[in-house]
Protein backbone atom coordinates (compact mmCIF):
# COMPACT_ATOMS: atom_id res chain seq x y z
CA UNK A 1 0.00 0.00 0.00
CA UNK A 2 1.31 3.46 -0.88
CA UNK A 3 1.27 6.54 1.32
CA UNK A 4 -1.43 7.95 -1.00
CA UNK A 5 -3.58 4.86 -0.42
CA UNK A 6 -3.09 5.18 3.33
CA UNK A 7 -4.18 8.84 3.10
CA UNK A 8 -7.29 7.91 1.10
CA UNK A 9 -8.20 5.28 3.68
CA UNK A 10 -7.64 7.73 6.56
CA UNK A 11 -9.71 10.43 4.85
CA UNK A 12 -12.59 7.96 4.54
CA UNK A 13 -12.48 6.49 8.04
CA UNK A 14 -16.14 7.50 8.45
CA UNK A 15 -17.11 4.84 5.89
CA UNK A 16 -17.36 1.06 6.13
CA UNK A 17 -14.30 -0.84 4.92
CA UNK A 18 -16.11 -2.01 1.78
CA UNK A 19 -16.64 1.58 0.58
CA UNK A 20 -13.19 2.70 1.71
CA UNK A 21 -11.66 -0.03 -0.46
CA UNK A 22 -13.77 0.99 -3.46
CA UNK A 23 -12.73 4.63 -3.05
CA UNK A 24 -9.08 3.60 -2.70
CA UNK A 25 -9.35 1.46 -5.86
CA UNK A 26 -10.60 4.45 -7.85
CA UNK A 27 -7.95 6.75 -6.35
CA UNK A 28 -5.17 4.27 -7.23
CA UNK A 29 -6.42 3.87 -10.82
CA UNK A 30 -5.14 6.20 -13.52
CA UNK A 31 -7.83 8.74 -14.44
CA UNK A 32 -8.07 7.37 -17.99
CA UNK A 33 -8.85 3.89 -16.66
CA UNK A 34 -11.43 4.81 -14.00
CA UNK A 35 -14.32 4.50 -16.42
CA UNK A 36 -13.32 0.88 -17.02
CA UNK A 37 -13.43 0.23 -13.26
CA UNK A 38 -16.91 1.77 -13.16
CA UNK A 39 -18.00 -0.52 -16.02
CA UNK A 40 -16.76 -3.53 -14.04
CA UNK A 41 -19.11 -2.54 -11.22
CA UNK A 42 -21.90 -2.29 -13.82
CA UNK A 43 -21.29 -5.85 -14.99
CA UNK A 44 -21.14 -7.14 -11.40
CA UNK A 45 -24.55 -5.72 -10.41
CA UNK A 46 -26.75 -8.70 -9.48
CA UNK A 47 -30.03 -9.35 -11.24
CA UNK A 48 -33.24 -8.56 -9.43
CA UNK A 49 -34.74 -11.42 -7.44
CA UNK A 50 -37.93 -12.79 -9.03
CA UNK A 51 -40.08 -11.26 -6.27
CA UNK A 52 -39.14 -7.84 -7.68
CA UNK A 53 -38.65 -8.57 -11.38
CA UNK A 54 -42.18 -10.03 -11.39
CA UNK A 55 -43.51 -6.99 -9.48
CA UNK A 56 -41.61 -3.88 -10.65
CA UNK A 57 -44.21 -1.67 -8.98
CA UNK A 58 -42.50 -2.53 -5.66
CA UNK A 59 -39.38 -0.62 -6.71
CA UNK A 60 -38.88 3.13 -6.44
CA UNK A 61 -37.67 5.11 -9.44
CA UNK A 62 -34.68 7.43 -9.03
CA UNK A 63 -35.65 10.45 -11.17
CA UNK A 64 -32.28 12.18 -10.61
CA UNK A 65 -30.73 9.53 -12.87
CA UNK A 66 -30.66 10.21 -16.60
CA UNK A 67 -31.49 6.55 -17.24
CA UNK A 68 -34.45 4.64 -15.83
CA UNK A 69 -33.20 3.08 -12.61
CA UNK A 70 -35.28 1.63 -9.84
CA UNK A 71 -34.32 0.37 -6.40
CA UNK A 72 -35.71 -1.21 -3.28
CA UNK A 73 -34.18 -1.53 0.15
CA UNK A 74 -34.97 -4.38 2.51
CA UNK A 75 -34.05 -4.42 6.17
CA UNK A 76 -33.76 -7.86 7.65
CA UNK A 77 -35.20 -7.99 11.14
CA UNK A 78 -32.64 -9.87 13.22
CA UNK A 79 -33.14 -11.74 16.41
CA UNK A 80 -33.82 -9.57 19.44
CA UNK A 81 -30.79 -7.46 20.27
CA UNK A 82 -29.07 -7.91 16.91
CA UNK A 83 -28.41 -5.43 14.14
CA UNK A 84 -30.83 -4.74 11.31
CA UNK A 85 -29.09 -5.72 8.06
CA UNK A 86 -29.76 -3.84 4.81
CA UNK A 87 -30.22 -5.66 1.49
CA UNK A 88 -30.25 -3.64 -1.74
CA UNK A 89 -31.81 -4.48 -5.09
CA UNK A 90 -31.49 -2.42 -8.28
CA UNK A 91 -33.03 -2.48 -11.73
CA UNK A 92 -30.75 -0.66 -14.17
CA UNK A 93 -30.72 -1.29 -17.92
CA UNK A 94 -27.54 -2.66 -19.52
CA UNK A 95 -27.61 0.21 -22.01
CA UNK A 96 -26.96 2.60 -19.07
CA UNK A 97 -23.54 1.35 -17.93
CA UNK A 98 -22.56 4.45 -15.94
CA UNK A 99 -25.77 4.39 -13.93
CA UNK A 100 -25.46 0.63 -13.51
CA UNK A 101 -21.90 1.16 -12.32
CA UNK A 102 -23.01 3.59 -9.63
CA UNK A 103 -25.68 1.12 -8.53
CA UNK A 104 -23.01 -1.60 -8.48
CA UNK A 105 -20.78 0.52 -6.25
CA UNK A 106 -23.62 1.15 -3.81
CA UNK A 107 -24.56 -2.53 -3.86
CA UNK A 108 -21.03 -3.73 -3.20
CA UNK A 109 -20.38 -1.07 -0.58
CA UNK A 110 -23.66 -1.14 1.33
CA UNK A 111 -25.44 -4.46 0.80
CA UNK A 112 -25.18 -6.49 4.00
CA UNK A 113 -24.22 -3.51 6.16
CA UNK A 114 -26.15 -2.60 9.29
CA UNK A 115 -28.91 -0.03 9.00
CA UNK A 116 -26.90 2.21 11.32
CA UNK A 117 -23.93 2.15 8.92
CA UNK A 118 -26.11 2.80 5.86
CA UNK A 119 -27.78 5.76 7.54
CA UNK A 120 -24.39 7.24 8.50
CA UNK A 121 -23.01 7.39 4.94
CA UNK A 122 -22.28 11.04 4.12
CA UNK A 123 -24.03 12.66 1.16
CA UNK A 124 -20.67 13.52 -0.45
CA UNK A 125 -19.89 9.84 -1.13
CA UNK A 126 -20.15 10.23 -4.95
CA UNK A 127 -17.57 13.04 -4.87
CA UNK A 128 -15.07 10.82 -3.03
CA UNK A 129 -14.84 8.37 -5.95
CA UNK A 130 -12.29 10.41 -7.95
CA UNK A 131 -14.63 10.53 -10.95
CA UNK A 132 -15.43 14.23 -11.25
CA UNK A 133 -13.10 14.40 -14.26
CA UNK A 134 -14.70 11.49 -16.15
CA UNK A 135 -18.45 11.76 -15.46
CA UNK A 136 -20.70 14.78 -15.44
CA UNK A 137 -22.03 16.41 -12.27
CA UNK A 138 -25.51 15.40 -13.45
CA UNK A 139 -24.52 11.72 -13.37
CA UNK A 140 -22.96 12.11 -9.91
CA UNK A 141 -26.24 13.72 -8.82
CA UNK A 142 -27.97 10.51 -9.92
CA UNK A 143 -25.78 8.49 -7.57
CA UNK A 144 -26.60 10.95 -4.78
CA UNK A 145 -30.29 10.38 -5.55
CA UNK A 146 -29.80 6.62 -5.22
CA UNK A 147 -28.03 7.03 -1.87
CA UNK A 148 -30.68 9.36 -0.46
CA UNK A 149 -33.47 6.93 -1.43
CA UNK A 150 -31.58 4.00 0.09
CA UNK A 151 -31.20 5.94 3.32
CA UNK A 152 -34.83 7.10 3.38
CA UNK A 153 -36.15 3.59 2.68
CA UNK A 154 -33.84 2.16 5.35
CA UNK A 155 -35.08 4.71 7.88
CA UNK A 156 -38.71 3.97 6.99
CA UNK A 157 -38.21 0.22 7.29
CA UNK A 158 -36.46 0.50 10.64
CA UNK A 159 -39.38 2.57 11.88
CA UNK A 160 -41.72 -0.25 10.86
CA UNK A 161 -39.51 -2.88 12.51
CA UNK A 162 -39.19 -1.02 15.80
CA UNK A 163 -42.78 0.21 15.73
CA UNK A 164 -41.76 3.89 15.76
Amino acid sequence: MSADTDAVRADNSDLPQSLTEIIADFAETEPGERLQVLLEFASDLPDLPARYSDHPELLEQVPECQSPIFLVTEVENPEKGGESIVKLHFSAPPEAPTTRGFAGILHEGLDGQSAEVVLSIPADLPLRLSMTDIVSPLRLRGMSGMLSRIQRQTSERIGKITGN
